[in-house]
């Protein structure tokens, strides 16, 4: 739903800039904070409104993600099922069993990504589930049993009683999930649950004009938070008092990032360029969805050129690094890896933390705050390396060569970089991935600078969630940041990551990083 206000006008406090900027990245931050935020005046006391309270939402992610598991779920329970059903006595082949599984899974969701099965639209559309689920688990089982017949080595009689069992018990819970999750997306989208938290970058008649065609074809995709004009309410269009208005366009920013925004529409006339690049500018290095409201603009270009809300053309400016799809598919890799992970290396996991404990007094983990994705705050985990009363938790001191702060025990675990194992747990929880840009310490530093003051948008590379190896590290750009072009490299390979990114770029990063681990320059 689109949501318009009518609100009382309270005058905005006078805030410095620079201190709601740390205000807003600060880990205790509220709404409070946020309206602080929000009401900044650079120069003179204005009128503008508060923040809007924070609504719950689905994470449209989560839903791709959960579909995607289920029919994964469905279609090899029921092959197994199937399977031994039809086997009437005869000895299990287990090792036909698992090639079938395989081979019919793998292809038969292919072929549903493949057709866009997996993004919101398609799965609130239930009879166009039901003809891809078909489709797929057809194709995926022909497959199958044309591979079978090829090898010769399956009784056609049992291969016929099988497949025929197994798509039926495959379509039918795989259609039973898909009718419930439509019938959850469209209640969600009633009550705006799934609506994309939106904000609008400009008050003019443009904006105005567009959030009039939004509100009569958008139907339940946005809601808007609210309008940022540099100009004071008085100045705005009359219309324009019904929705809130947030803040300058300096204080974009930090709006987006504390409140978690999925778009944002530049409605300028198109002819504004200076203003609409002198936006843009602030915006690319947020991890939200950019467009450009192609309304009242004489250019005009194919429908394809144009994204549509409802029938609103749009230019797209800038796309989040990785769309719903991705998300889910990085995630559920993430987390499938990690608790392998875990559960092989536990006996290293117990040497280790009994070494740390037998080594030096204190805790055996050792938790420091840093950065990660959308610039928020989490604590990271590691093996203890350093005395307990000289634990740097801030980073504000570089470990060098021959630190006294670090113990013996700690230096092995350094140099061989099995301090960082525990970071598997954090993948769990999903403040890391396997694989992205090495989440900062607060306090980071290149040759006495701050991160942020070395490299111009250094915090782009916040926008997908930190890994606990990188493209970076495998190249070579590890350790210390003594020196300015160690930063500035590594952020050009943590940016050309963000751009390139593959789930098999992340499989062939995780297969260098113990070779680079082993033959490379750790830390100290």
């Amino acid at each position: 739903m689109i949501t318009r206000m009518s609100l009382p006008q309270p005058t905005c406090p006078k805030r410095d800039q620079n201190q709601a900027r740390e205000t807003a990245r600060r880990p205790e931050f509220h709404v409070a904070d946020l309206r602080l935020v929000v009401g900044l005046a650079a120069a003179e006391t204005r009128r503008c409104d508060p923040a809007p309270k924070p609504r719950g939402a689905i994470s449209q992610p989560m839903i791709v993600g959960a579909a995607f598991l289920f029919d994964l779920g469905a279609i090899l329970a029921a092959g197994v099922l199937t399977y031994f059903g039809a086997l009437y006595g005869v000895e299990p082949d287990l090792a036909l069993l698992a090639w079938g599984l395989a081979l019919t899974a793998a292809v038969a969701l292919v072929a549903l990504r493949a057709r866009w099965s997996y993004t919101i639209r398609a799965l609130s559309d239930f009879p166009r589930q039901g003809l891809d689920l078909a489709f797929a688990l057809a194709l995926a089982l022909a497959i199958w049993n044309a591979a079978c017949v090829q090898a010769g080595a399956v009784d056609m009689a049992f291969l016929r009683q099988w497949s025929l069992d197994w798509f039926v018990w495959a379509f039918g819970a795989a259609l039973v999930g898909r009718a419930g999750l439509s019938l959850a997306i469209r209640a969600w989208t009633k009550t705006g649950a799934l609506a994309r938290r939106t904000v609008i970058v400009g008050g003019g008649e443009q904006a105005l004009e567009t959030i009039r065609r939004l509100e009569r074809s958008g139907k339940g995709a946005l809601d808007i938070l609210g309008v940022f004009d540099d100009r004071d309410r008085t100045r705005l269009p009359p219309e324009m008092t019904r929705y809130r208005l947030l803040g300058t366009f300096d204080d974009l920013e930090d709006f987006c990032r504390a409140y978690k925004v999925d778009l944002l529409i530049v409605a300028f006339p198109l002819k504004a360029e200076d203003r609409i690049l002198h936006i843009l500018q602030k915006l690319w290095t947020l991890p939200v969805d950019v467009r450009i409201s192609a309304l009242g603009g004489k250019l005009r270009l194919r429908d394809r050129a144009y994204n549509f809300i409802g029938d609103v053309p749009f230019l797209p400016a800038f796309d989040k690094p990785m769309n719903d799809w991705d998300v889910a598919l990085k995630a559920i890799f993430d987390r499938c890896v990690a608790a392998a992970l875990i559960v092989a290396l536990s006996p290293l996991l117990l040497v280790i933390a009994l070494g740390v404990r037998l080594s030096s007094r204190g805790p055996i983990l050792f938790v420091q705050k840093r950065y990660g994705f959308n610039n928020e705050e989490f604590g990271v985990y590691k093996f203890r390396s350093m005395y307990v009363d000289q634990c740097d938790y801030g980073a504000a001191k570089l470990v060098t060569r021959g630190d006294p702060r670090v113990t013996p025990f700690g230096a092995f675990l350094r140099r061989s970089s099995l301090d960082e194992l525990p970071q598997l747990f954090n993948v769990l929880r999903g403040d890391l991935s396997l694989v992205g840009p090495r989440p900062h310490a607060l306090k980071g530093a290149a040759a006495g600078r701050a991160y942020e003051q070395v490299v111009d948008n250094y915090f782009a590379r916040h926008r997908v969630k930190p890994g606990i190896t990188g493209w970076a590290q495998v190249n070579g750009w590890r350790g210390e940041t003594d020196t300015f072009e160690k930063i500035e490299q590594r952020v050009a390979h943590d940016l050309h990551y963000i751009e390139h990114w593959s789930l098999w770029l992340d499989v062939g990063i995780l297969l260098k990083t113990p070779w680079v681990v082993l033959t490379g320059k750790n830390a100290f």
